[in-house]
């Protein structure tokens, strides 16, 4: 197999949607319009994207990269801000928290030369590495609300005696962000045991050697950990710092429970 797929093989491969269709109505979890609707959201998106990167591809313009990386980071944001209910500005923190790590990390990468500043290389390392950065965002996020509300008693107490808010809140933020790092640490520990990665996995389809395929695949996770450090960090510490007042005060408003509750 070199790695190529016909339309044909696509719309074959729609009989696994089909199959998890039948099994949401067999078990009642109505679930198919939403598997449908994803469905064909990813086929239109997908497309769109490759028109796109071929053109990309062929200009290979600088402005161009910098364009769409910056539209990736910002689609993550809003995705990722919304989530975050109940985080004061949760969008604008997203933007900038993924933002950042993707940042550091894209230009750590080019930097030390492990990748060339190209649009084939950038804007498929950019995809993985704003997608992680991403779900990072979302769990740090989340968690960093939940620790502010149900520590309140204790970190008023803290505040109370003294203490300021980044000293007071310092043992809640750092469990926030040990839940938003464990899933790529687990991976981490796990790659080539349990799953075959995506970029190995690409590589070996389009008939590179197996060992060409890890060293890669060694270059992807260690980026993705340094990203979910550094954008997990940032939430953190911004998710944390919007519930404080220049004074040192918890902010945590009656609506903040009210959200938590549609949660």
């Amino acid at each position: 197999m070199n790695g190529a797929v016909s339309w044909q093989q696509v719309g074959a491969a729609l009989v696994l949607v089909a199959a998890a269709a039948l099994v949401s109505r067999w078990q009642s979890l109505d679930l198919e319009k939403e598997m449908g609707i994803a469905s064909l959201r990813a086929f239109v998106q997908l497309v769109a994207i490759g028109y796109a990167l071929e053109f990309i591809f062929a200009t290979n313009n600088a402005f161009f990269v910098v364009s769409l990386i910056s539209l990736m980071v910002t689609v993550a944001g809003f995705t990722s801000g919304k989530r975050a209910t109940g985080v004061p500005g949760a969008i604008g923190l997203a933007l900038a928290a993924i933002g950042g790590g993707t940042l550091a990390t894209l230009g750590s990468l080019v930097a030390l030369r492990i990748f060339p500043f190209s649009a084939h290389t950038l804007i498929p390392i950019a995809g993985m590495v704003i997608g992680n950065a991403m779900n990072v965002n979302s769990l740090v996020a989340a968690r960093v609300r939940d620790e502010l509300q149900g520590w309140r008693p204790q970190i008023e107490a803290a505040l109370s005696l003294g203490a300021p808010w980044p000293v007071a809140v310092r043992p809640y933020l750092k469990r926030a962000l040990k839940a938003g790092m464990i899933p790529i640490i687990d991976s981490t520990r796990t790659v080539g045991l349990i799953q075959l990665p995506g970029a190995m996995t690409g590589m070996i389809l389009a008939g590179a050697s197996p060992l060409a395929a890890v060293q890669l695949q060694m270059v992807v996770m260690y980026m993705l950990v340094g990203a979910a450090a550094i954008t997990g960090l940032a939430a953190a510490w911004l998710c944390s710092r919007a519930f404080f007042s220049d004074q040192h005060q918890l902010l945590l408003p009656e609506r903040l429970q009210t959200a938590q509750g549609k949660l």
